[in-house]
């Protein structure tokens, strides 16, 4: 991590609670959770200037606080400013925006076309580290997709505010796009990961590290991979004021996740995953790193249609 990287907030549930920390702790070291209520991180983000310091102070003020010992169990990881009503956040991406896609240039100043957009999911929808990312049943072939995440909250008026970014990996059927373009809803119907940690800062220009898919307790493949703005062919001001042009993302008190797209990965090898296999994303530039086990789930019963 050789470039100077903004503070860290994370959201966790401890015991009947949701709390926020602030940075990482030290190995061994305990952490100070201040407790939040559900929409109070949010409401910090819109009701200031959204900076850290702004965001630390409104958080933190008159709040209970809690210290745990270092690897406490009971201390579980949040998706980041994840409403609990279910239907309160979106995530959604963009796609085909890495420089080697377009031969490695960048879009001219003071033109944009837009990149091709995709709707992934509620934010609810959204796997933590460590837990599975489900799959259909007999995917064509599936691609690991190791992005940025910005995360914006809508005021009252809906009104955006950028709040910071993390890390995700945007699992989806390659596969069955390249079979047709127009299955591409069908396609990104995988589980993404994202992580928990929200970097409070603006998003990152380089964003680099490593990709780890393990099988059988084995290192099938690996490779590296780059998802920061300079990699990218679009600008990112240019994509996020475009698609908060729309009204259906711009709903008072919607939380997005929007993931910026990725570089090439294990599927543009010749690698092709399987049920089981182990997807780690370490993004050795920032210091995260997380995994998943990709699953395959048997397809339900079909649903008896009645007779006309």
């Amino acid at each position: 991590m050789s470039q100077s990287l903004p503070p860290v907030l994370t959201e966790v549930a401890y015991q009947d609670g949701r709390y926020v920390t602030f940075g990482r702790p030290e190995p061994g070291a305990p952490q100070t959770l201040y407790r939040v209520a559900d929409g109070a991180l949010a409401a910090a983000f819109t009701g200031t200037d959204g900076s850290a310091d702004a965001v630390r102070a409104a958080v933190t003020e008159g709040a209970e606080t809690v210290v745990v010992p270092a690897g406490d169990p009971a201390v579980r990881p949040r998706v980041p400013l994840l409403p609990e009503a279910s239907g309160a956040a979106l995530l959604s991406g963009f796609m085909g925006t890495h420089k080697k896609k377009w031969g490695g240039a960048s879009q001219p100043e003071g033109e944009f076309t837009p990149p091709k957009w995709f709707f992934k999911g509620f934010g609810d929808w959204a796997r933590l580290p460590g837990e599975p990312l489900t799959v259909p049943a007999a995917p064509i072939a599936l691609i690991e997709e190791p992005e940025v995440a910005l995360v914006y909250v809508n005021d009252a008026d809906g009104t955006p505010h950028y709040a910071g970014y993390t890390f995700g990996n945007d699992l989806c059927d390659i596969g069955l796009h390249r079979k047709d373009p127009g299955y591409n809803p069908y396609c990104k119907l995988c589980d993404t990961a994202l992580a928990p940690w929200l970097f409070l800062g603006a998003p990152p220009r380089s964003a680099t590290g490593r990709v780890t898919i393990v099988r059988d307790g084995a290192t099938a493949w690996e490779g590296t991979f780059d998802c920061g703005g300079d990699a990218l062919y679009f600008r990112v001001r240019d994509m996020a004021e475009h698609l908060f042009s729309f009204p259906a993302v711009r709903r008072p008190g919607l939380v997005n996740y929007v993931l910026l797209g990725a570089d090439e990965a294990s599927f543009h090898d010749g690698f092709r995953i399987a049920d089981g296999d182990r997807v780690g994303i370490d993004v050795k530039s920032h210091g995260v790193s997380f995994e998943n086990t990709v699953r395959y789930v048997s397809p339900a019963p079909a649903a008896v249609v009645p007779a006309s």
